[in-house]
């Protein structure tokens, strides 16, 4: 699944959509104590009142709220794993029945539970639903209204939400004109804040592909590994803040760690534009070639096909690996590369680090931005001061 993918579903969950049919909503209660079932229920989703539906579709919401890579991941399931979860889910999406639907989830709730203890009491919620997404509109000159096609995508849906604890507080009873302490006994669910869930299967060119599961961790970059293999019995893989530490590595390798700004803005620019070409496309990749071609184009030298594969080797023994783009490049349009020096922090955006550079002047270093007009610091605006010295890069 690529974002957009992702975002057109994530719209769906709102109520009377016709887009979207969810049939059946399956809560189990899980206690912190002993991280036994404690209690669970399964009923229509059309059942629950509109409150409930309301917090329950803004819950599947944030589920499926975040980047790829760094809170969602698409996961390819591993081969032949026992008590296959992949088989689980895929029995429970194709059952008509719903207590043998209930039975396929309660098996996945078990894997969650084995050699596992939460801090809180938790509730897991699974739905059964069905996307209806409609290809191009027809034609103009077409007599009839409407869609050409409708793709239909049953699914799984599944978010994990801790609860929380009762709040003990101090009420004033206008009646009676006393103070009371009032204390809760029920938990809170906190629907806010899932702190794990999946999706499946994912959707692909219109189309489902079992092979793969949508992951979505409860915080960015903190992807549950045992969860990954343990639960959902998927295969390893890298976040976006591996793939940006194995290429930095791997330029510093080919560049011996020598890489001025001028130069680190044209990579990060030829690597912009590749993705903006094929936005609507699956998201591109860097393998041994790529990088060779994006190093050359942004102006550097002495780059050759035997140091690239040897970099890639050293840094990540694999020279057929393949770095997605989109993990790559810092945001554009947002002040979003960081400049830290024990003297100041700064923010820019990587289109304009060509305009910085580090350089030296009687013996010390200085960061120099080059500015096209007057600095302004809280008010004042500074005056220009030459420099008493030729300054060399």
């Amino acid at each position: 699944m690529n974002k957009k993918d992702i975002a057109q579903l994530r719209k769906q969950f709102k109520k009377e959509n016709a887009s979207l049919n969810i049939s059946t909503i399956f809560n189990v209660y899980i206690t912190k104590e002993s991280s036994d079932i404690y209690h669970h229920q399964s009923q229509p989703f059309e059942m629950l009142d509109s409150e409930q539906q309301e917090l329950f579709l803004n819950n599947f919401k944030k589920l499926l709220a975040g980047n790829l890579d760094e809170k969602l991941f698409e996961l390819k399931f591993q081969r032949n794993a026992e008590n296959s979860s992949q088989l689980i889910l895929h029995q429970g999406l194709l059952s008509s029945d719903t207590e043998d639907w209930k039975e396929r989830m309660l098996q996945m709730v078990g894997k969650m539970l084995q050699d596992r203890l939460y801090e809180m009491d938790i509730v897991i919620t699974f739905i059964k639903g069905e996307y209806f997404k409609p290809t191009k509109r027809r034609g103009a000159d077409s007599e009839e209204n409407g869609h050409d096609t409708v793709y239909s995508h049953p699914f799984i849906l599944c978010s994990i939400n801790n609860t929380q604890d009762p709040k003990k507080e101090l009420l004033f009873d206008y009646v009676e004109k006393e103070f009371k302490y009032n204390f809760v006994l029920d938990p809170i669910i906190n629907l806010n804040a899932p702190i794990a869930g999946f999706l499946f299967p994912c959707f692909t060119d219109n189309a489902a592909d079992v092979n793969h599961i949508l992951y979505s961790a409860g915080k960015v970059h903190e992807p549950d590994y045992s969860f990954i293999e343990q639960v959902l019995n998927a295969e390893e893989m890298m976040t976006a803040r591996d793939d940006k530490a194995v290429f930095e590595e791997i330029i510093k390798n080919v560049t011996s760690d020598q890489l001025n700004t001028s130069t680190l803005s044209n990579v990060y620019e030829e690597i912009h534009r590749m993705i903006e070409e094929n936005e609507e496309e699956e998201q591109p990749k860097l393998d041994t070639k790529d990088v060779e071609r994006v190093l050359k184009m942004s102006g550097l030298e002495d780059i050759s096909t035997e140091k690239v594969e040897l970099a890639f080797k050293n840094v990540i023994d694999d020279d057929k690996y393949e770095i997605k783009a989109t993990s790559v490049v810092p945001k554009y349009n947002s002040k979003s590369i960081k400049i830290n020096t024990k003297v100041a922090n700064i923010s820019i955006s990587p289109q304009d680090l060509r305009y910085v550079k580090q350089v030296h002047l009687s013996g010390k270093r200085y960061l120099m931005i080059e500015v096209e007009e007057d600095t302004v610091i809280e008010g004042f605006t500074m005056i220009p001061e030459a420099f008493g010295e030729k300054v060399e890069n």
